[in-house]
């Protein structure tokens, strides 16, 4: 039997790469998916393919239920439309998935105060606002779950002295501090709404995922890195995360590969939370 039949689900993000995955699956397993990003269109984006058009196209080709909204999460009167427009369409929210983000890759005194400002609105400034927004639906209902995408880059570097490091190191410092406040504020979030039903968690990959953003900025040699795992590892490790019992989940910051393997989902995984420790909230 499906596991989301009847729930309604926001992945925002969901243009490409691990938002795409999730969005696909989400719908797979029985759930009325909306889709939110900027890009509605093919070519709406300079550098990346993909778009909400076409993840919702190839989900109702699947025989699937979603919803392109068009979504610019760094604008409050965005994000409360979406929620709007979801509930409209489809019923309260029985899951949220931030999923979203902008990076600048560069060191921090080369950073512009724009370019700092809108990676943060994209990210904890708009999970903050959906998650007011679908919070007073949940809470009626004493259900639901929220799924916040994290990354290894909230794993810091450690204390120095710092050797042997060239050109262009640490340009990650902003990326891996918004990640860190995810994080926090998952465990935070977790901890109120517990009397409510409702779980909170935050989830990263064990690997690297090819993703167009990963491509473009040259994380990822190549579509078959051997470094990296498949977008569908997050996408079912988001799953896990919205389904298993509150009690069993809520409050985890863990690993795609982590959380799949303790669940019995795969037989063995690698990557961050298996071969190497996580950031120090996945450890609490």
């Amino acid at each position: 039997m499906a596991k989301l039949n009847g729930k309604v689900a926001i992945v925002t993000g969901a243009s490409r790469g691990i938002g795409e995955a999730i969005a696909k699956l989400f719908a797979a397993e029985g759930a009325k998916v909306v889709c939110a990003a900027r890009s509605l269109n093919e070519g709406d984006h300079k550098l990346f393919t993909g778009s909400l058009n076409t993840t919702v196209a190839e989900i109702k080709a699947a025989g699937g239920t979603a919803l392109a909204v068009q979504t610019d999460l760094s604008r409050e009167e965005s994000c409360v439309r979406l929620v709007a427009k979801t509930r409209e369409t489809f019923g309260p929210v029985d899951i949220l998935v931030n999923n979203a983000a902008v990076s600048f890759f560069a060191q921090i005194k080369d950073m512009t105060l724009r370019q700092w400002d809108t990676s943060w609105a994209v990210g904890p400034r708009a999970i903050f606002v959906l998650t007011k927004e679908v919070l007073p639906d949940m809470i009626k209902r004493c259900s639901g779950a929220i799924v916040n995408i994290s990354s290894s880059g909230a794993i810091g570097p450690g204390r120095g002295p710092y050797k042997d490091r060239g050109p262009g190191a640490n340009s990650g410092t902003k990326y891996g501090a918004q990640k860190a406040a995810i994080e926090r504020f998952s465990q935070g979030l977790a901890q109120e709404l517990y009397q409510y039903g409702i779980s909170v968690t935050a989830l990263s990959p064990s690997q690297l995922v090819v993703t167009p953003g990963t491509l473009f900025f040259k994380m990822a040699a190549s579509p078959n890195d051997p470094r990296a795992e498949p977008p569908d590892m997050m996408a079912r490790a988001t799953l896990l995360l919205a389904t298993e019992p509150l009690d069993k989940v809520t409050g985890r910051v863990t690993y795609s590969q982590q959380i799949l393997q303790e669940f019995g989902w795969i037989k063995k995984g690698q990557g961050t939370g298996i071969d190497r420790p996580g950031s120090g909230y996945s450890q609490i």
